[in-house]
């Protein structure tokens, strides 16, 4: 795809990323956050809200390309359908673009037995999450140019929920956990910018889905915690395959949870 103009509605944790990637890239990047708050080193900032459509008549009507990726303030189904669902249909109806890039997740999958699942797994959302989501995934087929990127997991500094449960002796489950860290999330989706001719879905993922018994064990390790033991039952949960986004040309910089994990470790210098 040429340089010009990227518009990353929802600027947060990968939002930011994706930004300085493709700023370091010579794009135009403007931000669109709810909040005036600086967007990164020659970002241009636009205050809007996608649920409600405040600040979205201003924007360009035209741009390279448009990603939206962001996240709701509240966790309820009126929450997500007006960000994700409603606030989509805002956006491409404020501004065209030949790549729009719509972040999912894996949350509409409903497989539940430690199967592997890829882009050909038919979606069954269980929840209200993955139904908006995947409702949303719907509005964006009508959109010539659409690519939906559906991340698993995110981990990151900051986001400290599974080191905090290993520190605290809990010996996790016989769940099969998928994840992916979040510069690598960004990475992906300014790959998918530049990808010439993008499959309609893609899934976003490491290369080795764990136990998160087995992960909770490897931190304790890391960290010179004593050993607890795993409960003793069939993997549950799925795994999710990356099979698709690694043959596009894309590389994790992260391919496990061993690589991603070791710098976020007590005294690893995070």
């Amino acid at each position: 795809m040429s340089r010009g103009l990227v518009i990353v509605a929802g600027a947060g944790d990968v939002g930011s990323r994706l930004a300085a990637l493709r700023i370091s890239l010579g794009d135009d990047v403007i931000a669109l956050r709810r909040s005036d708050a600086d967007a990164g080193e020659g970002v241009r900032r636009h205050r809007a809200n996608l649920a409600t459509g405040e600040g979205l008549s201003t924007l360009p009507r035209e741009a390279v390309s448009l990603v939206f990726c962001a996240a709701p303030d509240q966790r309820d189904e009126a929450a997500y359908r007006a960000l994700f669902h409603d606030g989509l249909r805002r956006l491409l109806d404020a501004c065209r673009a030949p790549r729009v890039l719509f972040v999912s997740s894996t949350a509409v999958y409903g497989q539940d037995a430690g199967e592997w699942v890829d882009e050909g797994t038919p979606a069954r959302p269980p929840a209200f999450n993955g139904r908006v989501l995947l409702d949303a995934e719907r509005v964006l087929s009508d959109s010539p140019g659409g690519v939906v990127l559906r991340l698993s997991g995110l981990y990151g500094p900051g986001r400290d929920a599974l080191l905090r449960k290993a520190r605290s002796g809990d010996p996790g489950t016989s769940r099969w956990t998928n994840r992916i860290h979040v510069d690598d999330a960004a990475s992906a989706l300014s790959h998918l910018l530049d990808l010439a001719h993008p499959q309609p879905v893609y899934l976003g993922n490491d290369d080795q889905p764990a136990l998160e018994s087995e992960v909770l064990a490897w931190v304790r390790a890391g960290e010179g915690l004593p050993p607890v033991a795993p409960e003793a039952a069939p993997g549950r949960g799925r795994r999710v395959r990356n099979a698709r986004l690694r043959a596009s040309g894309w590389v994790p910089a992260h391919p496990d949870y061993r690589s991603g994990y070791a710098g976020l470790l007590d005294g690893a210098g995070v």
